[in-house]
C-alpha cells in the first residue's frame, strides 16, 4: 500500500481518519458504532507523517544509525512489525526520534517504570523530522528562589521531552549567589542566603520572616550538566554584572563603589526589582569575575556564556570620582560606554579561551562588543539591531514568553503578574519579526527562548504551573515550521493536547495548569501581585 503523507500539525487522512498529527484508526478492534482509533497526538509537530495501512504490537527492539546527509538534530523514525529504526543526522537527531517514538507508545511511555503487563499496539508509521531553530531555550530564574538540585535535573527531563535543547540557569542576582566559587567563598556563605523573603509583588507587601537561600556546589553542577548532555541539552550558565548584584557586594564589599556608599552595610537584598548598588568599574572587580568566570569555565562547557548586562542603574557611576576618573581614562562619552566597555573586556576575555558572550540587550547600549550575542527580552526592537549588525540573536521578548506572566484574566490565578499570556498567545508568538522576516539578517536570529523569573514563583508546583501547558506551545514554536501566526491551527493544538499531551504530563507529573483554571491547591488567595495595566505589543507591531 502507497503511503499517505501528513504535512505540517494538521494531518489529512481521508475517509474515516481524523488525523491530527496524527489520529489513526486502530486495526486491532471496532467499537460499537465505528472503528476504534489511535490519538497520537505528536508535539512538536514533525515535519512530515507518513501512515502505511498498519498497525501490530510493538516489539521493544529498537535500531539506530546515524546518516550524515540528515541535518543536525534531525531524525527518521520508522515504526514497522520488526519494531522501530531511528536515523539521525546526529547523535541528538537519533535522541530526538527516541522522543517522538515515546509519544507514539502511548502516554504509559513517560512513566518511570512500565505499568502495562501486555505491549503497545502502535501504528506502522514514518516520522521525518527536524528543528526550525538551534537554539531551543528555557530559562529558570534559582537566584531569587533557590531550588534544589533535583529539581532542576527532573527539568532537564521535562525539556528532553519536548525537545527543547538548552537549559539557561539564572544563578546570581540581587537576591541571591547560588553557584559555588572555591577561591571566594563568601559568595556562597553569604550571598547564598537573605534573611527574609517579600511573598508576591504587590501591596501591602507581606513577608515571610525566615531566611531564604541555597547553592549547587560544583560538583552538583557538573552532575547536572552531564545529565542534560547524556540528553543532548547543553546547560548555559548566567553570572549577573555589572548590575544585578547585591549579593556578591554584600559578601565582599570591595566591589562595590566604596566612594559613594558604605558597601559594608549592605546585605543581600529581600526587594524584588533593580538594586541601585552595582559593581564597581574598577581593575580590581575586573580581577575578580575573572577569577569568578574561570571556575564556572570549569564546570560549564557551553560555547555562550551569559553574563546578563541588564537593568544596571547607572546613579551611583555618576555620582562615583572612580568611575567618572575611569570614564575620562578610557575617552568614554558617558556611563552607557562606560557598561560597554566592561562588557567588551569579557567578551574578549571569553573569546581568549573558546567561548562567546551572550547577554541581555542592554549589551547593545553605548556600542554591542565584536563578538557578543543578543538575548533579546524588551520587545523584538533590541533583537532587530543587533541582528541587522550582524551578531546573532535569541529572542525572548517578555511581551511574548516570559512565563511567569499571568496565564489569564482569571481572578483565581496565583499572584497575577506582569502581561496577560495565554497558551494561545504563546502559539501564536513568532520569533523571527516582520522587519527581519525575508532578509539576510533573519539567520542570525539562531534561536529563541522562554523565561521563567521566580520572584513570585516560590517553589517547584509553582513553577511547573507557570511554566506548563505554556512551554509545551512555544515547544512546537522552536522546533516546527509552522504558518505564520495568524494561519496557526490552534485548535488542532488543543486536540492534541486534549488527546494526548495532557495525559503525557499526568504521567511526567507536572503539576501544569488545567485548560479550565488553576485547581484549589494551585491558587494563593492574599498574595498581592503586580500586573501590568497597559496594552501588549506583539509580533505584529515588530
Amino acid at each position: 500500500m502507497a503511503a499517505r503523507q501528513i504535512r505540517g500539525p494538521v494531518a489529512k487522512f481521508p475517509v474515516d481518519i481524523s488525523a491530527r498529527a496524527g489520529c489513526l484508526p486502530h486495526a486491532g478492534g471496532r467499537a460499537q458504532n465505528g472503528p476504534v482509533t489511535i490519538e497520537l497526538g505528536l508535539i512538536p509537530a514533525p515535519s512530515r507523517l507518513e501512515w502505511a495501512g498498519g498497525y501490530g504490537l510493538f516489539t521493544g527492539v529498537v535500531r539506530t544509525r546515524l546518516d550524515p546527509s540528515l541535518r543536525p538534530e534531525a531524525y527518521r523514525l520508522t515504526v514497522s512489525a520488526d519494531g522501530a529504526e531511528i536515523v539521525g543526522g546526529d547523535e541528538a537527531g537519533v535522541f530526538w526520534g527516541r522522543q517522538t517514538l515515546r509519544q507514539i507508545q502511548g502516554p504509559d511511555a513517560f512513566r518511570r517504570a512500565p505499568i502495562a503487563r501486555e505491549p503497545v499496539t502502535v501504528p506502522y508509521v514514518t516520522v521525518h523530522d527536524e528543528p526550525r531553530f538551534a537554539w531551543r531555550g528555557f530559562m529558570l530564574d534559582v537566584a531569587r528562589h533557590f531550588l534544589p538540585k533535583e529539581d532542576l535535573m527532573r527539568y532537564v527531563d521535562l525539556l528532553a521531552a519536548h525537545k527543547l535543547n538548552v537549559f539557561h540557569l539564572h544563578l546570581t542576582d540581587d537576591q541571591g549567589w547560588r553557584v559555588e566559587i572555591e577561591r571566594y567563598p563568601r559568595l556562597t556563605d553569604v550571598g547564598a542566603w537573605r534573611p527574609r523573603t517579600r511573598m508576591g509583588w504587590g501591596e501591602p507587601a507581606i513577608w515571610e520572616e525566615r531566611p531564604h537561600g541555597g547553592f549547587y556546589t560544583k560538583d552538583d553542577l557538573r552532575e547536572i550538566v552531564a545529565y542534560a548532555g547524556e540528553r543532548h541539552i547543553t546547560v548555559v550558565p548566567e553570572i549577573d554584572i555589572p548590575g544585578h548584584s547585591q549579593a556578591a557586594i554584600a559578601a565582599y564589599p570591595e566591589l562595590g563603589n566604596t566612594d559613594v556608599i558604605d558597601t559594608t552595610a549592605l546585605e543581600v537584598w529581600t526587594e524584588w526589582g533593580k538594586s541601585p548598588n552595582v559593581l564597581a568599574p574598577t581593575d580590581a572587580v575586573l580581577r575578580f569575575y575573572e577569577g569568578v568566570l574561570e571556575e564556572v569555565l570549569e564546570v560549564f562547557p557551553s560555547l555562550f556564556i551569559h553574563i546578563g548586562g541588564d537593568e544596571c542603574l547607572k546613579g551611583q557611576w555618576r555620582e562615583s570620582p572612580t568611575a567618572q576618573a575611569r570614564i575620562r581614562e578610557l575617552g568614554l562619552k558617558d556611563e552607557n560606554g562606560l557598561q560597554s566597555w566592561l562588557i567588551g573586556h569579557f567578551d574578549r576575555w571569553l573569546a581568549e579561551r573558546g567561548r562567546r558572550l551572550i547577554g541581555w540587550d542592554e549589551i547593545l547600549e553605548g556600542g554591542l562588543a565584536e563578538g557578543a550575542a543578543v538575548a533579546c527580552w524588551r520587545w523584538y526592537t533590541g533583537g532587530i539591531a543587533a541582528a541587522e549588525a550582524g551578531h546573532d540573536v535569541v529572542m525572548c521578548p517578555q511581551q511574548e514568553v516570559y512565563l511567569d506572566h499571568v496565564q489569564s484574566h482569571d481572578a483565581r490565578e496565583p499572584v497575577p503578574f506582569g502581561w496577560v499570556h495565554t497558551l494561545e498567545d504563546v502559539y501564536r508568538f513568532e520569533p523571527v519579526p516582520p522587519r527581519l522576516a525575508g532578509t539576510a539578517h533573519a539567520a542570525r536570529v539562531i534561536g529563541t527562548q522562554a523565561n521563567l523569573w521566580t520572584e513570585v514563583v516560590e517553589s517547584r508546583g509553582r513553577v511547573d504551573y507557570q511554566a506548563f501547558p505554556r512551554l509545551v506551545a512555544f515547544a512546537e514554536v522552536a522546533w516546527s515550521d509552522l504558518p505564520a501566526p495568524d494561519e496557526r491551527d490552534f485548535d488542532d493544538f488543543e486536540r492534541r493536547m486534549n488527546a494526548a499531551h495532557y495525559a503525557r504530563l499526568d504521567a511526567l507529573g507536572v503539576a501544569y495548569r488545567p485548560p479550565d483554571g488553576p485547581r484549589p491547591w494551585q491558587q494563593r488567595p492574599g498574595i498581592p501581585g503586580r500586573p501590568h495595566h497597559k496594552p501588549r505589543r506583539t509580533w505584529r507591531m515588530a
